[in-house]
């Protein structure tokens, strides 16, 4: 699985060595993510059941359905490397490919080999060069989002792999989303759609994190819809959130989430969740 001597110079023109062993592109693009929003998920991802549980989802979606022949799989908007560190430690080599500096900065402290401080864009990648990508909470954030998955389409060989988590179902909206700078939420059907548009064909693809959506709905979407406010986002409230403090409900979920992992290893479909996961191929 492993290939440590990759060089990414050989599949991106616009990329320069920095002296913090980050590749750099020349310009640097505008996205769709608060400027803070990598230093405080670096604070609480370690700790948080929601990013293990992802990460765990992740790896065994990869296992089950994995790459075709040799070469990384690149982590496109991959923040902060806590995924791609993940799938490393499984035993895959990863390029984390993400734009905004500190999420570079933090991957490289998590002790990623090849990190790049870009968007695919401005990097350079040719067409054609990815063996797999993966972009985990990223199509979201992405105003043309077909447009978006035609482009890595394109940058995937043929028969290569796409990974996928995205945020479910629109009745789920709430003031979270518009912070975090999300266009959209997603159902299988709506997700398939967009996929096919762009010509990449679902493998196997399921909702996960079931127990989430009904505290969601209470404690965010119904508020929202109210008009309440949540008031100034703050680390403290984001730790909340993601359930680093290991209370008696984050305990609850953690019991009832460890079937998930299990179900995707098994190439078994959920049908109800808070996130679909989807592993999708470019044809020959």
């Amino acid at each position: 699985m492993t290939n440590k001597s990759f060089d990414l110079s050989s599949v991106a023109s616009g990329l320069k060595l920095g002296d913090d062993g980050i590749w750099y592109a020349a310009d640097q693009e505008a996205v769709s993510y608060p400027s803070e929003g990598n230093d405080q998920c670096f604070e609480i991802e370690d700790k948080s059941f929601w990013f293990q549980h992802r990460n765990a989802c992740i790896v065994e979606l990869v296992k089950k359905f994995p790459p075709r022949g040799e070469g990384p799989i690149f982590d496109v908007g991959g923040g902060n490397g806590f995924v791609a560190k993940g799938l490393m430690d499984a035993g895959w080599d990863v390029v984390l490919v993400e734009p905004g500096p500190a999420g570079a900065r933090n991957a490289k402290k998590r002790g990623l080999q090849h990190v790049v401080c870009a968007t695919t864009q401005s990097a350079g990648f040719k067409p054609s060069s990815m063996p797999a990508i993966g972009v985990f909470d990223v199509v979201e954030h992405i105003e043309d989002d077909v447009g978006f998955l035609r482009h890595l389409h394109d940058l995937l060989e043929p028969g290569g792999m796409l990974y996928l988590t995205v945020p479910a179902y629109n009745c789920l909206w709430s003031e979270a989303d518009v912070e975090a700078g999300h266009f959209r939420r997603y159902n299988m059907g709506s997700l398939g759609r967009a996929l096919k548009e762009a010509e990449l064909t679902i493998t196997f693809g399921t909702y996960f994190f079931r127990v989430l959506p009904p505290s969601v709905f209470l404690c965010r979407s119904l508020p929202f819809r109210m008009g309440m406010k949540r008031g100034v986002a703050t680390p403290d409230r984001a730790s909340r959130a993601h359930g680093t403090h290991d209370g008696l409900a984050v305990r609850a979920m953690r019991s009832m989430l460890v079937a998930e992992a299990n179900c995707i290893s098994e190439a078994r479909k959920m049908h109800f969740g808070g996130s679909c996961l989807v592993a999708a191929r470019r044809g020959k």
